[in-house]
């Protein structure tokens, strides 16, 4: 079990999302950043599919009862494991007792948290995951609040023996000015030539409006031909709609699941992440992408994650190298800091 002291900014409960129900209007939800979610599980030791905690812009403070394994993947919010600070996008072993604080993230938005065996809240309709505008998923639906007695399951092939650290090509930059390369469609017609034309060549500021559900943005007026209301349909993650006043709004993991607003068009899956981890105030410029692109960009996605499988169960097999001890004294308090190679 895991003692939630402090349970920062947002945090929730998420795994791959609540799929198969959208026909009866349940969003998917589950995390927003799918590849740092499927790293931390990864780097855990935990199958694809376990639920992780999903921290936005500022981290939480929980006490480990027991020994676990742990792996924090996304945004950067300072770890610190009893007061020495730990890397993001690495596992570590974290022993009965010991204290996980998180704090304002300095890159990116969201972190994940995964624990070996994944949280083991209850299943609903098929998922761990926290949709809070219908308080379905997580802890009774909700963010977390202090005081919340964390479960911990099955959910993994093993306890991994070693410290883990992603090689550097498989950490993504986060940065305050994104692209996202975006398919047409399917109601691009709705609009004028200009309006297409002004929605790939400006660049439009995320707004405070911006949370699971989608992305609200701000900059130059897409112009429709007549009208921006259709008869509503399905929403896609990723989908573009653009109401009569202009502005773009992305749809996220928690969006509803139909849209009476005109959709411009769709934010390619391997770019969403990107997006997860931006903030309010960040910038995002649009590229018009083929489906051939789209397609590449999917595969190349896919095969990112199977050679991280790979590096990890390599590295996982490999004798650690003989250790290394350094003390080094920083801000006036002495580290004692255990170093060891890996491949």
């Amino acid at each position: 079990m895991i003692t939630t002291i402090h349970p920062g900014l947002f945090t929730t409960v998420q795994d791959e999302g609540r799929w198969g129900y959208q026909a009866f209007g349940m969003p998917v939800a589950g995390a927003m950043d799918r590849y740092a979610y499927y790293a931390a599980n990864i780097l855990a030791g935990n199958k694809p599919a376990a639920a992780v905690l999903e921290m936005t812009l500022r981290g939480g403070h929980f006490r480990f009862e027991a020994d676990y394994y742990v792996s924090i993947c996304g945004a950067d919010m300072q770890a610190r494991l009893n007061g020495t600070p730990v890397k993001s996008w690495s596992g570590f072993l974290v022993g009965a007792g010991s204290e996980l604080v998180f704090d304002y993230a300095i890159s990116g938005c969201r972190t994940y948290v995964a624990i070996n065996g994944g949280i083991n809240t209850p299943v609903v309709l098929g998922s761990r995951s926290t949709y809070t505008r219908a308080a379905v998923g997580g802890f009774d639906g909700r963010a977390l609040q202090a005081g919340d007695v964390i479960p911990i399951g099955k959910d993994a092939d093993a306890a991994p023996r070693n410290p883990r650290l992603l090689p550097a090509e498989f950490i993504p930059a986060y940065r305050d000015q994104i692209e996202l390369r975006v398919l047409l469609g399917p109601q691009d017609d709705y609009f004028s030539e200009a309006g297409i034309t002004t929605f790939f060549n400006s660049t439009y500021c995320i707004s405070t409006e911006a949370d699971r559900m989608g992305y609200r943005l701000e900059g130059s007026i897409i112009e429709h031909k007549e009208k921006a209301d259709i008869i509503s349909d399905a929403l896609c993650q990723g989908a573009i709609q653009v109401p009569g006043h202009g502005m773009p709004i992305i749809m996220m993991a928690d969006r509803q699941t139909t849209g009476g607003y005109t959709k411009i068009g769709t934010v390619i899956g391997p770019d969403l992440s990107l997006l997860a981890q931006a903030k309010p105030g960040d910038s995002i410029v649009f590229k018009k992408c083929s489906e051939d692109d789209a397609a590449a960009a999917f595969a190349l996605e896919r095969d990112a994650c199977s050679r991280l499988q790979q590096v990890v169960a390599y590295n996982e097999q490999q004798p650690p190298g003989p250790a290394r001890h350094f003390k080094i004294t920083v801000n006036k308090q002495l580290y004692h800091v255990e170093i060891r190679e890996v491949k």
